[in-house]
This record gives C-alpha cells, structure tokens and sequence, in this order.
C-alpha cells in the first residue's frame, strides 16, 4: 500500500474570509455612531489639511504602510523575463478596471438608483467609485497568488510594478473619468492624495524595509515584524470601512 503524502491545505484567515461580514458591521457601527453622535462626527470631519480628512488618513496610513513593507522594489529586474502575465494585467488594471467601473457606478448611482439617492449623493457615490477604480489592489493580491499556488516573486514583480505606475497614472485617470461624469474634484485635493496615501507610504515602506532587512534580517523582518503589524493593519481596515 502506497501512502501518498498530500500538501496541506491552503486556508484564509478568519479576517480574510470573513471580510464581508466586518466591513458589512463597521458600516453599521459607523451609520449608528453618526446617529447617535453627530457632534463627534462634525469634529472630526473638521480636522483636515488642504481638504484631506487627518483622521481617515492615519487610518489609511496605518493600513497601507504595512503593506508597502512587503513590496520588493528590486524584484523588478525579472520584470521582462515573463512579460505576457505583465502586459495582462496592466492592460486590466489600468485600460479596463477604471473605465468599466466608472461605467457601472453611473449605470447603478446615475440611473437606476437615482431617484432613491438624489443627484448630490450620486455623484459622491460614482465619485468615490472612480477614486476606487483607479488604485489597483495590493494587500489582497497576495492572498489569493498563495490560496492558488502562485509564484509569490512573480506576485510581487506585478505589485511592485503597479505601484510605481500608479504614482504617475491615477491622478491623471481620476480626473478625465470624473470630467466626463461632470464631477468636480479640485486637481491640488487629488496631488495632496497621491503624495500622503502613495509617495509619502511608498518611499517609508522601501525605506523602513531596507533598513530592517540590513539590521535584523530577513527572519526577523518576516515573523516579527509583519507580524507585529498584522493586527494595526487590521485594526485600520476596520475602523476605516
């Protein structure tokens, strides 16, 4: 008889899995705060530089920084070794993604849900949805290459590119998405934007990565380290949602 060793089986996190449910609470936790204490949320919707919320940025911050520690900018020289896989996904993520959802959030926001919404709100909603569209995912990108078997250096190569086209491609996909839906969004709020959310967390991540990497090492950076962050990371994702 012949014992055949299978792999383990891969699972997500309970966080992970249960993502819906927790976003699904933190928006009626966040509905039944605004309720119940609106005084709160006027105070803090008031605390804003060059009109980007300081409270949502910190908590945007605490959530992303962790993430831009585990890109590797030098994984991009293998870039060209596989480029159809690249030229995929840049061709979702930047010609396909922004458009089509544009597309459906003026079909669901602007038409089929308008007389429920009311023009002001649809256009906050499609607004949100195009700023959503533009930024390409990283931390679940990672998630689903190891649920599926995929090549984590390749996975990487791919986000790490992302990311640094996304520094020069956003603002400008944004602002001709929210021109043709006759939106508004002052370009500077969109700058201020990229450089708090992208550059300013991009730039500490590489920086912050290559030091701890040199000091400590790789097992430290990856068993504490992330580790240690993990559970702020969370926390964030939480209280933004």
């Amino acid at each position: 008889m012949r014992i055949v060793n299978r792999p383990p089986v891969k699972r997500l996190h309970p966080f992970e899995r249960y993502l819906s449910v927790w976003v699904a609470c933190c928006i009626v936790a966040g509905i039944a705060i605004g309720r119940l204490t609106p005084g709160l949320v006027g105070a803090l919707s008031r605390l804003e530089v060059s009109r980007v919320n300081l409270p949502i940025a910190v908590l945007i911050w605490l959530m992303i920084y962790p993430m831009m520690l585990r890109i590797d900018f030098a994984a991009l020289r293998g870039v060209g070794r596989r480029p159809k896989g690249i030229l995929i996904v840049l061709f979702v993520n930047w010609l396909v993604k922004p458009f089509s959802m544009a597309f459906l959030g003026w079909l669901f926001f602007k038409q089929f849900f308008a007389g429920i919404i009311g023009p002001e709100l649809g256009d906050q909603y499609l607004a949100g949805t195009i700023i959503l569209a533009a930024a390409p995912c990283t931390a679940m990108v990672f998630v689903w290459s190891y649920l599926t078997d995929g090549d984590p250096a390749y996975t990487l190569v791919q986000v790490a590119l992302n990311d640094l086209i996304m520094l020069v491609a956003f603002a400008p996909i944004v602002v001709f998405l929210l021109g043709v839906s006759n939106i508004t969004v002052p370009y500077d709020v969109l700058l201020y934007s990229v450089l708090l959310y992208i550059v300013i967390p991009l730039a500490a991540g590489a920086i912050s990565r290559t030091a701890a990497l040199r000091v400590r090492g790789p097992e430290w950076f990856e068993g504490v380290l992330l580790a240690r962050l993990k559970p702020v990371t969370i926390a964030a994702c939480w209280r933004r949602s």
